[in-house]
């Protein structure tokens, strides 16, 4: 075990990770356990932290030691605080790396009290994580010479024809957290405005469409503007909710610049996927910016830079340099697995909120 993890009373680390549906839009949880696992440099007992009783991660008993229900975002930062205690009191949590967006901003607000318990995160600040925000991105792209799409944030699916006039379409509508759809009329425009809202609330954005190769981009920043890991890939099968279900890693070193930049700039601490549209005159577009692993993070930990476990590592407190290399061709392809467990453990986590 490496000596400056060694403070953790030689005892094993107990991580807690969130987004355990490995579905068709799959969560990064159980990629985020599945490299945290693999690193040698420490022993690790994983603990579930589950929204719904069928997320798949909550029954892979090879990777998570005991999952815990936790409520909703949208119950608030106290009743989540209080869930956490209680687990804490029976686990004594080191380090919880939560992996869904609607979820950082109630995880970033209890971040110190969350510290005073002793419970480690590794997270953007409340002002890295908003100026990254879909919301904010084009102003925050201007404001860095970041080349972002022109947008629009809507609140009425009356104002999208005056949207139109001025970004053309086709268009890409937006929810605040999940889900993108391209609108190629107002009324297709108006029904993808509708679905969003009805999944994620207001507000909707509106995006100008470009047209060129997407390429994602993982990336893991210190906290004082170093760039830990950086891996670029290119989608190679695309579903038809725009998940990669296939992708590459790349040698590029222009995506490399990119993400070293946005990590400067922000001093990033932690996780983050830059979701690029490379134009056929070689202009990378920056989409997103997702201020957490992706589901495809285990590709990092193939390609030699395991950016699940150097979180980890950094959250423990110890000071890591840049990686330099990784292996450009590998290739990750999703696979649908018929995972089978027992009504019995349905049961218990539907009645009693643990497994």
């Amino acid at each position: 075990m490496n000596n400056k993890i060694n403070h953790i009373e030689n005892r094993k680390i107990v991580i807690a990770v969130t987004a355990l549906n490995a579905i068709d839009s799959p969560g990064p949880g159980v990629a985020v356990i599945r490299a945290i696992r693999e690193c040698t440099d420490f022993d690790v007992r994983i603990i579930g932290l589950s929204y719904e009783a069928l997320e798949p991660g909550l029954y892979m008993h090879d990777l998570v030691d005991k999952t815990y229900q936790i409520p909703y975002p949208s119950a608030g930062t106290d009743s989540l605080l209080g869930r956490l205690i209680a687990i804490h009191e029976v686990e004594k949590l080191d380090l919880i790396i939560p992996n869904f967006d609607a979820e950082l901003f109630n995880f970033i607000k209890l971040r110190d009290k969350l510290k005073e318990m002793g419970i480690r995160t590794f997270l953007p600040d409340l002002d890295q994580f908003e100026a990254r925000d879909k919301i904010k991105l084009y102003d925050f792209g201007k404001k860095h010479g970041l080349m972002v799409p022109a947008d629009k944030v809507v609140y009425e699916a009356k104002d999208l024809a005056k949207v139109a006039e001025k970004l053309n379409y086709p268009l890409v509508v937006k929810g605040k957290f999940y889900d993108a759809i391209i609108a190629n009329t107002l009324e297709q425009a108006q029904k993808a405005f509708y679905k969003i809202q009805a999944k994620w609330g207001l507000p909707i954005i509106v995006q100008e469409f470009i047209n060129g190769t997407e390429i994602n981009i993982a990336a893991l920043g210190d906290g004082e503007g170093n760039a830990i890991s950086i891996i670029p890939m290119r989608k190679l099968y695309i579903t038809d909710k725009g998940k990669a279900w296939a992708g590459i890693t790349l040698d590029d070193n222009s995506y490399i610049e990119l993400a070293k930049k946005f990590i400067k700039v922000t001093k990033w601490r932690g996780g983050c996927e830059l979701e690029v549209m490379q134009t056929a005159d070689g202009k990378p577009y920056i989409m997103e910016v997702n201020p957490r692993f992706p589901a495809w993070i285990y590709l990092t930990a193939a390609a030699g830079q395991n950016q699940p476990a150097s979180l980890v590592k950094m959250a423990l407190g110890e000071k890591l340099k840049p990686y330099t290399e990784y292996a450009v061709g590998k290739i990750f392809i999703r696979y649908a697995w018929d995972l089978i467990t027992d009504i019995a453990e349905f049961q218990k986590i539907s009645g009693t909120g643990e497994l």
